[in-house]
């Protein structure tokens, strides 16, 4: 069911050997300069390789727009951006990183004409960046209904007020569009038509990024968070997206493909965190022997294994369900991705931090960082708990939906064996027989 067609096949082979060539020979670099120049520089070395990766056409390959994209499919992209996602430097250089990608999918699927023109073309040139502005301090924000900030429109334009935090990419100086979620009918009687999206240029008057936010004390990697407050930003009616009260509808749309995605990503760093553990095992000795030979390795390493093909399994075919019956459908598989992944990512990676030992908890072997990534992809897009919600609620409705004659799954109560082993129906009545073991 998940061969890879050759045109994939093909994008993978040079993918590998750009990650072999231009990557990971650069990675250090990249740390240094994410630490030296902080979260409000451009780095030098994502914009040296940036042009290096179009030239050799592997650029936005995450966009399923055959024209404006590599035109593949959910399933098409999944392995892609597994390699991608083993270096945390790697999804920029090939225009495939958040939150660029969600916006450059949003403004895509939802914008006008005049919208993709003005913001999509720069944005998939790789000229400009942009930020997603959801988030607040001030609620929990994994409900979307609780979104307090306010989208108003006076004659021919919005006036926008709020404070959003973790707005990806906000330091950033090549940031040159936010798209806003806010609630431009608060008192409307479905919460979930009380929202719209709008775009927001950031150079208009009365946004201010307020300040850096720092993802388990890194600035930048993996994440260039930050608080934005919006203070009556007047923007132009044309720039509400899809139209007043689409907002959740958006969010929903948008945030299928991240959710996806970040699993993708993860599953790549989980395999490049396990082949160094490999190598670690194999090379470091204590008490006299490699801790290859040791069982609590060996288990480890079995267990990591298992973990990743489980992921990779459940994600490829959420892929496959988004491609065939859309995401609405997929939406339990895509849960269930979004809650494994991150899950099995942190404990992997937290077993490779024991293995290293004291090194491991440093900047010296990638461990810290990836289990920031791991760690924060627990809460973004939607952490665990309301999306475990979401699984429970569908399970229980498909269950009561199947038919129970071809189940057995009908009864309140079991049928017990009479005295010739045939099994006959216990009455409600009599259902403490079960517990008295009769």
């Amino acid at each position: 069911m998940f061969e890879m067609s050759p045109k994939v096949l093909d994008y993978k082979a040079r993918l590998e050997d750009f990650m072999a060539e231009h990557i990971y020979p650069n990675e250090w670099t990249f740390y240094s300069e994410a630490e030296r120049l902080g979260p409000w520089a451009v780095l030098p070395i994502v914009e040296k390789l940036k042009p290096i990766a179009r030239e050799a056409g592997l650029w936005n390959l995450f966009l399923p727009d055959a024209e404006l994209g590599a035109g593949l499919h959910n399933l098409d992209y999944a392995p892609l951006c597994e390699i991608m996602g083993r270096s945390l430097l790697a999804p920029e250089v090939f225009n495939c990183s958040a939150p660029d990608t969600g916006n450059m999918e949003t403004i895509w699927r939802y914008g006008t004409p005049e919208q993709r023109e003005a913001w999509l073309t720069p944005l998939l040139a790789g000229e400009i960046r942009s930020s997603f502005a959801m988030t607040e301090p001030e609620v929990a924000s994994s409900d979307a209904t609780n979104i307090g900030s306010s989208i108003i429109r006076d004659g021919d334009d919005y006036v926008i007020n709020g404070r959003k935090w973790y707005t990806t990419g906000a330091t950033d100086p090549r940031c040159k569009i936010i798209i806003f979620m806010g609630k431009s009918d608060p008192d409307g009687a479905d919460r979930h038509r009380q929202q719209s999206m709008i775009l927001v240029p950031k150079d208009t008057p009365g946004v201010r990024v307020i300040r850096p936010l720092p993802v388990f004390g890194f600035y930048g990697v993996p994440d260039r968070a930050a608080e934005v407050v919006f203070e009556n930003v007047r923007v132009p009616a044309s720039n509400m997206l899809l139209g007043e009260g689409r907002g959740f509808e958006i969010a929903q749309g948008r945030l299928g493909p991240g959710r996806i995605h970040h699993c993708m990503r993860l599953i790549g760093l989980c395999e490049r965190i396990l082949e160094r553990m490999c190598r670690r095992a194999d090379r470091r000795v204590a008490f006299g022997s490699e801790l290859s030979r040791q069982t609590v390795t060996l288990e480890r390493i079995a267990s990591a294994r298992i973990m990743i093909e489980q992921v990779r399994l459940l994600t490829l075919k959420a892929a496959w369900m988004m491609d065939t019956v859309g995401n609405k459908v997929a939406k339990s598989e895509i849960a269930m991705i979004k809650v494994a992944a991150p899950t099995a990512a942190c404990q992997i990676v937290d077993w490779a931090i024991q293995m290293f030992g004291g090194g491991g908890t440093s900047s010296d072997h990638l461990l810290t960082a990836a289990y920031a990534t791991a760690r924060l992809l627990r809460l973004a897009d939607g952490p665990d708990e309301v999306h475990r919600n979401q699984i429970g609620r569908l399970e229980i409705r498909r269950q009561l939906q199947s038919d129970p004659s071809r189940t057995g799954g009908t009864a309140d109560v079991l049928g017990l064996p009479d005295v010739e082993g045939r099994f006959g129906h216990l009455q409600p009545g009599n259902a403490h027989y079960l517990w008295a073991g009769q």
